[in-house]
């Protein structure tokens, strides 16, 4: 088992290896599996290859993402112009509808909502905002519109875990209510779970997923 002080050295070197983001730029801390990334960066975009990178480290249980965006004021754009951009954006990407997403934007922070038919859309939306200038946060509060929940859902999303390389299917509970899918068990990284949630997310008329996997180290994980 890994510890906090080794899971720190490999999340730094992690982050060293990522081309888009500075050593200097970022502080981590581990305790008990948990690592806090700290500091600032002059891009949305860094913020989240940072906390992307370090998902994927083996012992982290979870990540704090306390990183703080600050632009450089050539990139500093306003509101409206945001905004703006936001709609032509969402205008021209095939995979959104974009008549279904309302937008706000108060000081670089952009709120979606709306409802969609697909969770693909939702997700493909809050990429295609992630990268306009001037963005420092993208809270993404658009929901799935309800449909049917096909037959035998939980045995679909089973054999989606299965064909995925990452997932162990056999470490992860699936649990349907409604359109709700509740997905427990142990897997062995924060990457795991997370490709879990999204292969969950793409069963036709899902419209929440509960992810209550837990970390653990190997030697626990498969005990």
């Amino acid at each position: 088992m890994k510890t906090d002080l080794e899971i720190q050295k490999d999340v730094m070197e992690q982050l060293r290896w990522q081309p888009i983001l500075e050593a200097t730029e970022i502080g981590v801390s581990v305790k008990n599996g948990i690592a806090t990334l700290s500091g600032q960066v002059n891009s949305y975009p860094k913020k989240l290859a940072a906390e992307k990178a370090v998902k994927k480290v083996s012992g982290v249980k979870a990540v704090i993402e306390d990183i703080r965006v600050v632009l450089h004021p050539v990139h500093e754009k306003t509101d409206l112009e945001i905004a703006e951009a936001v709609v032509n954006v969402l205008k021209w990407n095939s995979a959104v509808t974009e008549e279904n997403i309302k937008i706000n934007v108060e000081t670089g922070f952009v709120t979606l909502s709306g409802q969609v038919e697909w969770a693909h859309e939702r997700a493909m939306a809050e990429i295609a905002v992630e990268t306009i200038k001037g963005v420092r946060l993208v809270v993404n509060q658009i929901t799935i519109k309800p449909k049917p929940v096909l037959e035998n859902i939980k045995r679909k999303i089973d054999l989606a875990f299965q064909r995925h390389a990452s997932i162990d299917s056999a470490k992860i509970k699936i649990n349907v209510v409604s359109n709700t899918v509740i997905l427990s068990g142990t897997v062995r990284a924060y990457s795991e779970k997370a490709d879990a949630e999204d292969a969950a997310w793409d069963a036709p008329g899902v419209n929440r997923v509960e992810n209550q996997i837990e970390v653990a180290e190997d030697k626990y994980a498969f005990d």
